[in-house]
Formats: C-alpha cells, sequence, structure tokens
C-alpha cells in the first residue's frame, strides 16, 4: 500500500523490494485464500514442536517463497 499511495511522488525508486518476512507471509496467506486454500493456525503444541513462533514467520529470514 505504501509503494502504491507514494507512486507519483518519487520517494521510491522503480526496482524490487524485498518485503519484511512477516509481510511477506501474510500476502502469502491472502494470496492462498483467493485460491480457495483454507490454512488453520498452529497450535501451541505444534509451534513448540517446530520451533516457530506461533503466528510467525514460519521461516528463516534467508528464505524467500
Amino acid at each position: 500500500l505504501e509503494l502504491w499511495n507514494e507512486r507519483k511522488t518519487g520517494k521510491y525508486e522503480k526496482k524490487v523490494y524485498v518485503l519484511p518476512k512477516h509481510l511477506d507471509e501474510m500476502v502469502a496467506r491472502l494470496h492462498l485464500s483467493k485460491l480457495g486454500a483454507k490454512l488453520t493456525e498452529l497450535t501451541t503444541d505444534q509451534a513448540a514442536y517446530i520451533n516457530v513462533p506461533k503466528t510467525g514467520p514460519y521461516k528463516p529470514l534467508h528464505y524467500r517463497y
């Protein structure tokens, strides 16, 4: 939204910007819901088992979708 709102101001160069991991995963969730996929939230036990926060991010910072 920021890039769209500032598109005519010259604030941002025309290049690829990498989103912070939490935003990257939020965008992925939104895309999946538009495709009809239903995602569930991790339980506390599941999150502890795979050693990630319950609300994400789920992948390391260097990982890109």
